[in-house]
């Protein structure tokens, strides 16, 4: 029995991934450390950002200390100890990055969005 493109149209779901690159191509930002990073800010600590994401820890401290390395500044704040415990935050420039790859995301989804739609319109 012959199908038609429209039998399984409904059935396609749009993933993708963005990451930049340097010269070298290494990975500098993508998806998963800005996911990382906004977890951070959120729970106030690296390994429960860590935890909820199913990331090591030393890894995740390797690509961020990359970041920095690429950016030339810290990406987060540390507060040790104390009777409450420690608590990690954005620094200021941690926080423009995240807040402009937040931008930047929003504004790519939105094509690839149209983009997959038309795709799918093309296939009817």
């Amino acid at each position: 029995m012959e199908k038609s493109f429209g039998d399984n149209l409904d059935n396609i779901h749009l993933h993708y991934k963005i990451w930049m690159s340097d010269d070298m191509d290494q990975g500098i930002l993508g998806d998963g450390k800005w996911k990382i990073l906004k977890l951070i800010e959120e729970k106030g600590s690296m390994k429960a950002a860590c935890d909820e994401l199913g990331y090591t820890y030393r890894r995740t401290w390797g690509n961020l200390k990359k970041i920095e390395k690429f950016f030339g500044f810290r990406l987060l704040e540390k507060t040790r100890g104390g009777s409450e415990g420690g608590h990690t935050s954005l620094t200021p420039e941690g926080k423009k990055l995240v807040a402009a790859f937040d931008h930047f995301h929003n504004s790519v989804d939105s094509v690839i969005k149209k983009g997959f739609e038309k795709f799918l319109q093309d296939l009817k």
